[in-house]
């Protein structure tokens, strides 16, 4: 802070400088001055400069070091001069319209997230009338490509609610055993119109059964990762589930597909919002949300994303769960 209050007060330095210059000049020139000792004239005024300098930066950055350390600015410093003082008005006032304005755009951010749960329930209403239309159709082939594509809207809406519901998360948060059998197969079930459309399988090993987390969100990541996996793989192949245990003990759930694969200059972005990548281009039904939500949804249960692909030979994505003693820091958050 020194260096960068003797910046502040170059203009008195400049003008000290100036000062001395132009009296050695007098004391040299003028004859009167000849008998006076101007060398200890100068040690006296450098002194008493440096020590008017040494003090008025004490005394000047102290409220600047308090108004530092009062980061959240619950309480301000009063100050001392006048000049501070009015600092500490104007910033008072400030702060008073910012955080009503925040306040504002908080109350309308509930209000909008509102309306959007809302609109999702009203929007599963006839959902749920189509699906029951289309179960009575009797033209089977017919009956596939309109359950197909009342999955992709139903996939959508429950993107969209998790996405609302994503901010509020830790008050809506449950840790608890969770068997992955009972879960895997539940998600797989939900996409058996799809699958059945482009032949594709499920291999499923499982040598560690349960992990402790959330069931609700943990079911919305692993929905994500296997609509990607159907999405992206070929007709008739097969996508791999299977978990196991690291060398830490941390258990590690891998969705495994052969599909087109993650380019190596898209792969560090795909987690962006929004980014569809070269693959996801190729997609008309790629929005560029669902590992974005993915992400942020296992960043808030303490679970990491391990990711591995390759072009034309498919993508493997682990999870990471946290151990027993990391969940109870990231619960007690």
């Amino acid at each position: 802070m020194f260096i960068m209050y003797m910046k502040e007060r170059k203009a008195w330095i400049l003008f000290f400088i100036g000062l001395q210059i132009w009296l050695n000049i007098l004391l040299t020139l003028d004859i009167a001055f000849q008998d006076v000792a101007i060398l200890y004239i100068n040690l006296v005024y450098i002194l008493t400069f440096l020590l008017f300098i040494w003090w008025r930066y004490r005394k000047e950055t102290t409220y600047y070091k308090e108004l530092e350390e009062s980061a959240t600015f619950d309480s301000l410093p009063k100050g001392e001069s006048s000049f501070e003082k009015k600092i500490t008005s104007i910033m008072e006032e400030l702060i008073l319209v910012n955080n009503e304005e925040l306040n504002q755009l908080k109350v309308e951010h509930l209000e909008e997230n509102d309306r959007i749960l809302s609109w999702i329930h009203e929007v599963k209403t006839p959902l749920t009338g189509m699906k029951l239309l289309i179960d009575a159709v009797q033209e089977q082939p017919l009956q596939e490509k309109l359950e197909v594509e009342w999955l992709r809207i139903h996939l959508l809406l429950d993107q969209q609610l998790h996405h609302t519901r994503l901010p509020s998360l830790e008050k809506d948060f449950l840790v608890e055993s969770v068997p992955l059998q009972k879960l895997i197969h539940k998600e797989i079930i939900e996409l058996q119109a799809w699958c059945m459309q482009k032949g594709i399988g499920f291999e499923i090993e499982l040598l560690q059964k349960d992990v402790l987390t959330d069931q609700k969100w943990l079911a919305f990541i692993l929905r994500q990762l296997l609509t990607n996996a159907v999405k992206y793989s070929d007709s008739d192949k097969e996508i791999h589930i299977f978990s196991k245990k690291d060398e830490s003990g941390h258990t590690i759930l891998t969705v495994k597909d052969f599909g087109s694969g993650i380019t190596k200059a898209d792969l560090p972005r795909i987690f962006e919002k929004s980014f569809t990548g070269k693959t996801g281009r190729n997609t008309a039904a790629s929005t560029g949300m669902g590992l974005y939500l993915t992400k942020k949804a296992a960043d808030k249960l303490g679970i990491r994303i391990i990711v591995d692909s390759k072009i034309d030979e498919g993508s493997s994505f682990s999870l990471q769960f946290p151990l027993k003693n990391e969940m109870s820091k990231i619960t007690s958050r």
